[in-house]
């Protein structure tokens, strides 16, 4: 912190004291407690620090000296004025924890309990969902980044619609029209800073207190605490091999879904199964969420067509993220909206953070519209798919008779489930290794009918996912 910043000017004047030497004395000493000034850190000549404070350098030298003979600050000749105390551990946390805890809402509590959600900064077996950024282009999105930064007008670098760049909206349209059968226009799209957002603003927007909301048991953790944040009661749908059952009774007004690669189990909701779920919310008037998260990547047969591509009655949002297939920091996700929600969720948006980043809306939409999209998703996907064959041929060279491999064709990972109820002691003894094993248990909202864990392989290298099963096997033993 330099002492040459202008709050100083209020805190020197806060300082009670008969002199200006005195005061200086105070406030010098007010900062190196409270950590502000650390040990070694030196200090402005007196000259300039008497400049900024507007006071003689007589009195800056005064105070300097001062401290110097009581141990604050050690003088050396040509050198400066350093910091020389050394706080004992503990102190300078002494204050805050004699200090009231500041009162926190019951819904700020809800939050807290969460525990949040924290990816890790750089791949590690077995991390779930995360895309290699070794593989993504980086040239040709410069390349697009510097043409935009060259060319875009001064609007770009302004506020921007709480919908999304037009262009990028477009873009979305199209790609989701022609991949995933999603019927909508560009006035239905909504861009958004992530998945996690939409489901935020969906639960603030469609959810009174104390309604009830459908969700696959088990099922996305991320939904789950959007809602509860809400204060929604949660209802669990059992998962079958057709996906999610559907309720004996209109109970809730809102279910979230999973149909294309069900989360965490994989299936695939069948088409009867899906005209089912679109019946039942016209003649019962509820909202299906449809979470297609990372439908881009299938290995063997395409996957059918997205839920919102069969309805006729505006009862489906659809939902899905760039975060997987192009990076996690640029921070986009787009949510298709029937045309009657579309004027609320933007005039939400407004009083939450305004918009996405313009520039980097425009780059994704150039992206898109140039193929460099759809080409790097055919090389993820042969990519992927080698790395999860490994990941195959390796569980069950090595692990076949410890654990049981949930079977689907699709995704960033491999679900694995245990036959007994050793899941936390075995991620334990696994992360003391240097595993990440993703849980599969708290996944569950009532009683955990399976245990195991989810094995993220896209963003680990061949050799990585070998060391990594190794690893895992020794666990067991």
């Amino acid at each position: 912190m330099p002492l040459t910043s202008l709050p100083l000017i209020s805190l020197f004047a806060s300082q009670k004291g008969q002199t200006k030497a005195e005061k200086m004395c105070g406030m010098l000493r007010q900062l190196i407690i409270r950590g502000a000034l650390r040990q070694g850190e030196r200090l402005p000549s007196s000259r300039l620090l008497a400049s900024d404070l507007s006071l003689s350098r007589v009195t800056v030298e005064a105070a300097y000296g001062q401290l110097e003979s009581e141990g604050y600050l050690r003088r050396e000749i040509g050198r400066g004025t350093f910091v020389a105390v050394v706080l004992p551990d503990g102190a300078l946390k002494k204050k805050s924890a004699c200090a009231l805890s500041p009162l926190i809402s019951a819904r700020g509590r809800q939050i807290i309990a969460t525990d949040g959600c924290r990816e890790p900064p750089f791949p590690q077996a077995f991390a779930a969902g995360s895309p290699d950024l070794n593989a993504f282009p980086h040239v040709i999105w410069r390349r697009l980044m510097n043409q935009r930064l060259r060319n875009t007008p001064s609007a770009l670098h302004s506020y921007g619609d709480p919908q999304g760049h037009s262009e990028l909206r477009e873009a979305v349209a199209r790609y989701l029209a022609l991949s995933r059968g999603v019927r909508c226009e560009a006035e239905q799209v909504m861009i958004l800073t992530s998945s996690q957002q939409a489901l935020h603003m969906l639960a603030l927007l469609l959810c009174n207190d104390g309604d009830a909301v459908w969700m696959e048991e088990p099922g996305y953790r991320g939904a789950r605490n959007a809602f509860l944040v809400a204060n929604a009661q949660l209802e669990a749908l059992p998962v079958d091999n057709e996906g999610a059952r559907l309720p004996a009774a209109p109970t809730a007004r809102l279910a979230y879904l999973t149909p294309s690669h069900q989360y965490p189990l994989g299936m695939t909701m069948t088409l009867a199964r899906r005209l089912q779920w679109l019946e039942f919310a016209r003649r019962h008037s509820c909202w299906l969420i449809e979470d297609d998260y990372d439908s881009e990547f299938y290995y063997h047969d395409r996957p059918l067509p997205a839920l919102q591509g069969l309805d006729e009655h505006n009862r489906v949002l659809y939902l899905g993220t760039f975060s997987k297939v192009l990076f996690p920091s640029l921070r986009l996700a787009y949510l298709v909206v029937p045309p009657a929600l579309i004027d609320p969720l933007c005039r939400l948006r407004s009083v939450m953070d305004g918009h996405s980043a313009q520039l980097m809306q425009v780059v994704t939409a150039d992206f898109i519209n140039n193929g460099h999209f759809q080409a790097h998703l055919r090389l993820m996907r042969r990519l992927y798919g080698s790395r999860r064959e490994t990941l195959l041929n390796e569980l069950n060279m090595k692990l076949g008779d410890k654990l049981l491999i949930v079977p689907h064709e699709s995704g960033l990972q491999l679900t694995v489930t245990l036959p007994g109820n050793d899941e936390q002691q075995l991620t334990r003894r696994a992360g003391d290794s240097g595993l990440v094993l993703p849980r599969l248990s708290p996944l569950y909202h009532g009683e955990p009918q399976r245990h195991g864990w989810l094995l993220g392989f896209s963003a680990l290298r061949s050799a990585e996912i070998v060391n990594a099963v190794e690893t895992l096997a020794r666990c067991f033993r």
